[in-house]
């Protein structure tokens, strides 16, 4: 049996010499994809400076969502929609496995441009400060090509235009609603400002923290500072608590291990001579494993309320803040991660390609890939010509927009690797 099958694939690629592991091996296809890309750079570049110039926040990407079933519509491109309140999913292809997912965000972020520009942000207190704006524009532009080239798709594409990635789960949202429909692979970019523009960045396994925030009360008894012995004080209950909580990392984590607890407010009275009757304090947990994570807030919790107990007071710990659900890691699978690498060095360089560090920032894509195998990638925008040079959620970030047609590019060659590869799959 073993003989057959490799005779096979010797006649498959004897057939097809363009095509190896999946990945179109030709030189040609790789021009001809960039150019075409390349061609719509205009378009692409007006609909991404619409959408930068009316930033949207969480589950509120209503004329975002609108721009992009507008341009959709006018490519013949079919479409569902809400999912999630404002998302929508384009499917391109024969509507039959094999059927692979793109995914790009379309939320900003409550952070006020900086940038002092033609197409600055117009609505005060918003700013597309991570590269949404470009994530969805990418895709944009890779269903215009997928469209382009739909006769030739050995499969289905399903492309995810997903609110509220910034703080709202806008993924798990998707996923419940249906989205993925029988997709069995996910691919998800995000820009990346340490790599020039013309470059990717790729790592297996975990690559982006699960996260998670928190909020904390500790409740004594105020009263006059003269008169300590009749209060019960929840500013010494709650300093040695913050203590405390520093040791979970430095003496129960794993030193090998990537985890991150900051305290990043503490609030409470301010007359000073007042004890005050409660503090609030709160910060975030991270964790390279989604186990981790789990254990780190267990511990968290129970720290505050022993501290607290000890010290006559009480405390309420919150670990599901409203409107910022816990996100799980992010962990890209090793055979997709591959396609990329191969992908990323058909179409930019093997010089291109280069090796990402894992980052303590969470992204959702992470709940895609507790349903189906899936890998998020950096491609990069760092250009000192243009001052594309500060980070995501920075009031300074600016994006070098001749990645617009690069990414556009990768999303469709990745499709159509991936259609390619598990086509051969189910016709041997």
């Amino acid at each position: 049996m073993m003989e057959f099958t490799c005779m096979i694939i010797a006649l498959v690629l004897l057939i097809c010499p363009n095509t190896i592991h999946g990945t179109i091996a030709n030189p040609t296809y790789a021009q001809q994809l960039l150019t075409s890309a390349k061609q719509d750079k205009d378009w692409l570049v007006k609909i991404r400076r619409q959408i930068h110039e009316n930033p949207e926040l969480r589950f509120q990407e209503h004329n975002t969502s609108a721009l992009i079933r507008a341009e959709l519509r006018r490519l013949g491109i079919p479409y569902s929609y809400p999912f999630a309140k404002t998302g929508i999913v384009a499917q391109i292809g024969s509507g039959s496995p094999p059927v692979v997912a793109l995914r790009a965000d379309m939320d900003a972020l409550p952070l006020q441009e900086l940038v002092e520009w033609e197409h600055k942000s117009k609505i005060d207190g918003r700013m597309h400060g991570c590269g949404h704006d470009a994530h969805t524009t990418m895709l944009l532009g890779a269903a215009k090509l997928l469209n382009q080239r739909k006769d030739q798709l050995k499969g289905t594409v399903r492309l995810l235009f997903q609110p509220a990635e910034e703080g709202g789960a806008g993924a798990s949202h998707m996923i419940r609603e249906g989205a993925l429909g029988d997709s069995e692979a996910i691919f998800g970019m995000h820009i990346d400002y340490t790599f020039p523009t013309g470059s990717i960045g790729f790592r297996p396994g975990p690559v982006l923290a699960a996260v998670s925030l928190f909020k904390a009360r500790i409740v004594g008894k105020g009263g006059h500072a003269a008169l300590p012995h009749t209060n019960v004080d929840p500013i010494v209950a709650t300093s040695l608590a913050l203590l405390a909580l520093q040791q979970l990392i430095s003496r129960e984590t794993d030193p090998l291990g990537s985890q991150v607890l900051s305290i990043t407010y503490v609030n409470s009275g301010a007359a000073l001579n007042v004890v005050p009757s409660y503090v609030e304090f709160g910060g975030t947990l991270r964790s390279l494993s989604t186990e981790g994570l789990h254990k780190l807030q267990q511990r968290l919790k129970e720290v505050i309320e022993g501290q607290a107990a000890v010290h006559r007071c009480t405390a309420y710990v919150d670990l599901d803040v409203e409107g910022h659900p816990s996100y799980p890691a992010v962990v890209n699978d090793e055979n997709l991660n591959l396609q990329v690498e191969r992908v990323g060095t058909q179409l930019l360089g093997q010089e291109n390609v280069k090796l990402m560090a894992k980052v303590m920032a969470g992204e959702d894509f992470a709940f895609y890939q507790e349903m189906i195998p899936g890998v998020m990638f950096g491609i990069g925008i760092r250009n000192e010509k243009v001052g594309s040079i500060h980070s995501p959620h920075s009031p300074y970030f600016f994006l070098d927009e001749d990645v617009l047609p690069i990414g556009a590019a990768l999303h469709t060659a990745l499709a159509e690797n991936y259609l390619n590869e598990h086509q051969q799959s189910i016709e041997l």
